[in-house]
């Protein structure tokens, strides 16, 4: 499912304008990207939870030239799933 499908679906469920369920979508996942800029954790209980996680620097290889690299550490957004997320896509 792709951002259009998915806001496809909620205006479906609500019977609401697509035009407005873009525009709430658009501001979670804002609120979402904003939170992780600035460090912070975002949970939502039974969905997961979201948290910047430090990547080491590390060697790794040009896979055109075999040539060694050096990749530099970096943030990286990290998604759990929770418990509500893991029992739904497991079939309990």
């Amino acid at each position: 499912m792709n951002k259009t499908q998915l806001i496809d679906a909620i205006a479906a469920n609500l019977d609401e304008p697509k035009n407005v369920v873009n525009r709430v979508v658009d501001a979670i996942f804002d609120s979402i990207k904003q939170a992780l800029a600035k460090s912070e954790q975002v949970e939502i209980v039974g969905f997961g939870k979201w948290e910047v996680k430090q990547r080491k620097a590390r060697t790794g290889r040009n896979p055109k030239t075999g040539e060694s690299i050096e990749i530099a550490a970096t943030n990286v957004a990290h998604f759990k799933a929770g418990k509500g997320m893991k029992d739904a896509v497991n079939g309990g």
